[in-house]
Parts: structure tokens; sequence; C-alpha cells
């Protein structure tokens, strides 16, 4: 009988053992990945700031779908009353298109997916991060071309679906709003 506790004992001890070595290969796995996305990230916008990164991360944004995150100020301007209109939607896929995003990719998907159902909260605040790291990296003439340019199509798509019989204020109260708030954080 102790043979067979004994024996009953160690496989109990070897799958225990097999069990935390499988966690931390998993662990491992997890933090190469982790560091791959890092490095994609950085690569694909530029950005060092950790905080900015991690951020990124935390939204599951990858170097594949970091380019949706540049188009979500139009995002945001669609959603300012609520619902996503058609006019208001192919304002932003039009917009997307014309920044080089393919049909089949990941980040025209995520945007899409935006589009549908509005984006996190948080998205707002990273998208803030992202902008202020960026804007650290160019030159003021960069910074001007790149303010005007995406405020630009914002107001586009706060226009795309305004006012009566195409006549009055395209632009909504809250699309205002939104686009003040996006303006600021330009500077």
């Amino acid at each position: 009988m102790s043979d067979a506790l004994n024996d009953r004992r160690k496989e109990l001890e070897e799958g225990f053992f097999a069990q935390q070595n499988a966690k931390l290969v998993e662990k491992l796995r997890a933090e190469k990945q982790n560091a791959l996305t890092l490095e994609g990230l950085t690569q694909a916008t530029g950005i060092t700031s950790q905080p900015v990164l991690d951020a990124l991360l935390k939204l599951k944004l990858d170097a594949t779908t970091v380019a949706a995150l540049s188009l979500f100020p139009l995002v945001q301007v669609a959603w300012a009353d609520g619902t996503v209109d058609e006019k208001e939607k192919k304002a932003v896929l039009d917009a997307a298109g014309k920044s080089g995003l393919k049909a089949d990719s990941p980040a025209l998907a995520l945007l899409e997916s935006w589009l549908k159902a509005a984006p996190p909260a948080a998205l707002e605040s990273t998208w803030a991060a992202y902008v202020q790291a960026l804007m650290a990296k160019l030159s003021a003439g960069d910074k001007a071309l790149l303010k005007n340019e995406l405020l630009g199509r914002a107001r586009t798509v706060a226009e795309a679906s305004g006012g009566i019989l195409g006549m009055g204020n395209k632009v909504s109260a809250n699309e205002d709003k939104v686009l003040a708030r996006l303006a600021a954080i330009f500077g």
C-alpha cells in the first residue's frame, strides 16, 4: 500500500511541477509577445514614452491597429450626438481610405467597430497622450499641418449630416464641443 501511495504522491508532484512549468512558459511567452508588441508600436509610431505605450497596449492596440488611433477624433465627432449616421460613417471611412488604410487591414476593422459601437471612454485620453508624444517629435510647421489636417477631417465628418436640406449650421453644438476639445489637445 505504501508503494501505491508513494507512486501517487510522485504522480501528483510531477503533475504539479508540470503545471507550474507550463505557467512559467506561458508567462515568458506573454512577456516576449508584449516586448515584441512594444517594439512594433515604437517602430510604427516613433513614440518611446512608456506610459503612452502602456496605454496603447491596455486598449489592445498594436502596430497593425494603431493607424486607427490617428483617426479616432473623426469617430469621436461622429458619435458626438449619440449616434453615427450613414453620412458620418461614409465621411470617416473616406478619410480612412485617403489615409491609406487598406480594405482588409486590422486598423480599418477596428475603425469600423468604433463606428458600430462607441469606443471606450479611455480612448480619448490615450489618443491625447499619443498626440502629445507625437507632437513632441515634430517641427512647428509639421505640428500645424497635423493639427489642421486632422481637425479639417473631423470638421468634414461633423458637417456630413448637419443642416436642414443642406442649409443652416451643419455642425451641432455637441460636435462643436468635441471639435473644441480636440483643438485644445493640440495646444
